[in-house]
């Protein structure tokens, strides 16, 4: 937690009251993002994410299983954060723990519409080999490097990036199995599948401080929160997953206006990202 004398508190509520914010931001405004693909060679794709000095990295590790007999034509997907002790001082012992136990739940809910995969923002359909026989079983693991508020929406952004460096080796089955039999699968060294994400959605997570609701709330304005609800929008606009965290109850209106706000800025993050992954990827196949 942010220790902050009484001053700075009424500081930080009057600017956001004039929509003026301490860092010169208007309320629904993202500071600078930065992005940075194929960090991590031995993963199928990674990315790093500097939002502000906000700071993650996501991989994805692609493995061949089985899917569910509850959703055979469905591959899996499990996503993971672990939060840097170095990274904040709150996440050092149990404190860190319980953020990334508590973030890695916020994330499968935006990004894979909860267990149930309804509204998933991820094609988990695309990741079936052999509809009930064998499936790509997704790892996505996530590293908090510092923490400077709006974690959530750093680490989503930060999984879109890497999934659009992931490159899936191409299987072939064969033909031979019958029945319950699991058939022989060759797995390609050389071709590799791009994964689509024009559907992955991103995270807007609005702040409510007083009166008003704010964007990528720095841990001092994160500090002063009343409550947030966290919103996953596609690129066509779909609302795809909702999460609330903090105490304070909201008036369905409110949590309405909310996410139609994070509808408004989705729009802008949306482009911006998706501006930063091409040039990232730019960069990756000069340095090849």
């Amino acid at each position: 937690m942010v220790g902050l004398s009484i001053g700075e508190k009424h500081f930080i509520q009057g600017g956001i009251a004039q929509d003026l914010r301490t860092d010169g931001r208007k309320r629904l405004t993202y500071r600078p993002i930065y992005v940075e693909t194929g960090v991590i060679p031995q993963a199928n794709g990674s990315a790093r994410v500097k939002l502000g000095t906000t700071d993650v990295i996501a991989s994805v590790k692609a493995e061949i299983g089985k899917p569910s007999p509850l959703q055979p034509d469905k591959g899996k997907v499990s996503i993971y954060v672990d939060c840097s002790p170095t990274a904040a001082p709150i996440f050092e012992g149990r404190g860190g723990e319980e953020l990334s136990a508590e973030l890695s739940v916020a994330l499968q809910i935006c990004l894979l519409g909860g267990k149930s995969g309804a509204g998933a923002g991820i094609n988990l359909s695309s990741l079936v080999v052999a509809e009930g026989k064998v499936c790509w079983d997704l790892y996505i693991d996530c590293l908090v490097i510092s923490s400077d508020g709006n974690l959530l929406d750093a680490l989503g952004a930060a999984i879109k990036a890497a999934l659009s460096n992931t490159g899936i080796p191409r299987v072939h089955v064969a033909a031979s199995a019958s029945g319950d039999e699991q058939p022989e699968v060759d797995i390609s060294d050389e071709e590799y599948l791009q994964f689509d994400t024009s559907d992955v959605p991103v995270i807007v997570t609005l702040t409510k401080v007083g009166r008003h609701s704010i964007v990528d709330a720095t841990s001092e304005e994160e500090s002063q929160m009343r409550s947030a609800v966290s919103v996953s929008v596609n690129k066509r606009g779909h609302i795809c997953g909702l999460s609330k965290r903090g105490g304070a109850g909201l008036d369905p209106s409110v949590i309405l206006d909310m996410i139609s706000e994070a509808k408004y800025v989705s729009e802008q993050l949306t482009n911006k990202l998706d501006s930063e992954i091409a040039a990232a990827e730019a960069d990756d196949d000069d340095e090849r």
